[in-house]
């Protein structure tokens, strides 16, 4: 294991900074997220850990030692990419024990690395097969199998779940956590699924642009946004964002539900709401629909669960309120984060 230090990372292509100073320190075992819209630099930053790109400026530290100079099978770590690069030609037993070769590991002991990281994945029937008998779910666990018998000391992952179906995205994330957590690898996790990053990270560090805009656990991204894009970016559907002639409000659709819902003796924010459309979600609804007053005609969504019984019909104006305690406000001009204001 070992940690993984970014100081004022560059990579410039051309006039176009792919990535604009990223200072970055993951913690020994950590699972890190990098969480962004496509274009971001969150995979341009990957490749540069991982020694297939080269800074333009800053410093990659692995284990404390420099790495900038460095070529990937010097750093000890492993990359699984989206694609996943399995070798078509070879077995699941060659592609495996590939990555071996390179570290000169004898002939005789190759068998027995090559069984216990399949046998962590379950794989160990399929080492006969080649990659074309195997399903994506396979596939990926044969990715993470010719990763892991290297023993590296950090993981870099590159979106390697979306190559597969909803259905079996979710219990993947549920694998990979899970194994992770048992071999405690520092690992780094590229995507661009905030539901991925929610579920599978430590921490998450949100970008756009080439930069980090906010690194943070979970539960401090969806609850603490540090500006507009992160607000936007995290959540499903994401927070609410309103402007007022002062400043710009968010609230969570989660948290904006009908007058007579919320408890009188909370403090609440007032709204009137156009419900335009209703849609029924099985354990939740969601009402869409705009402001009146203050924020006129500016688009809103409600997430009501089952538990909030009030019928609500498209075409029709309703009181609706956000506890006070659930508004985050943010610089109309900066758009980051600010103290509370008078509504």
């Amino acid at each position: 294991m070992a940690t993984v230090e970014l100081r004022g990372i560059k990579k410039i292509f051309g006039t176009v900074a792919a990535v604009n100073g990223v200072d970055l320190l993951t913690s020994d075992g950590e699972f890190l997220v990098l969480l962004g819209p496509s274009g971001c630099g969150k995979s341009t930053l990957l490749r540069m850990i991982a020694g297939f790109e080269k800074p333009t400026g800053g410093q990659i530290l692995i284990g404390g030692g420099l790495m900038n100079d460095l070529p990937p099978r010097a750093r000890k770590i492993a990359m699984v990419f989206q694609s996943y690069a399995l070798y078509p030609h070879m077995t699941v037993f060659k592609n495996i024990a590939f990555p071996l070769k390179a570290q000169g590991v004898t002939k005789a002991q190759v068998p027995q690395k090559v069984e216990w990281a399949a046998s962590l994945f379950g794989i160990g029937h399929l080492l006969a097969r080649k990659p074309r008998e195997l399903s994506g779910g396979e596939r990926q666990r044969v990715a993470l199998a010719r990763a892991l018998v290297r023993e590296p000391s950090v993981f870099l992952l590159d979106e390697p779940l979306s190559n597969l179906d909803a259905q079996l995205r979710a219990s993947a994330r549920d694998e990979l956590q899970q194994f992770q957590r048992r071999i405690g690898t520092t690992t780094i996790y590229v995507t661009h699924d905030q539901v991925e990053a929610m579920g599978l990270g430590d921490r998450i560090a949100v970008m756009k642009a080439g930069q980090v805009r906010q690194i943070g656990t979970p539960q401090e991204i969806y609850d603490e946004p540090a500006d507009t894009f992160v607000a936007g970016f995290v959540g499903s559907p994401p927070m609410n964002l309103v402007r007022h002639r002062e400043y710009i409000l968010g609230f969570r659709p989660e948290d904006f539900h009908p007058r007579n819902a919320i408890n009188s003796a909370v403090k609440t924010a007032p709204f009137k709401f156009n419900v335009s459309r209703v849609e029924y979600l099985g354990a939740d609804r969601l009402i869409y629909g705009t402001l009146v007053g203050d924020y006129s005609d500016q688009k809103v969504i409600a997430r009501l669960p089952v538990t909030v019984t009030e019928k609500i019909d498209a075409g029709t104006r309703y009181d609706f309120t956000v506890p006070e305690q659930e508004l985050r406000f943010f610089d109309k001009t900066t758009e980051l984060r600010t103290s509370p204001q008078p509504v």
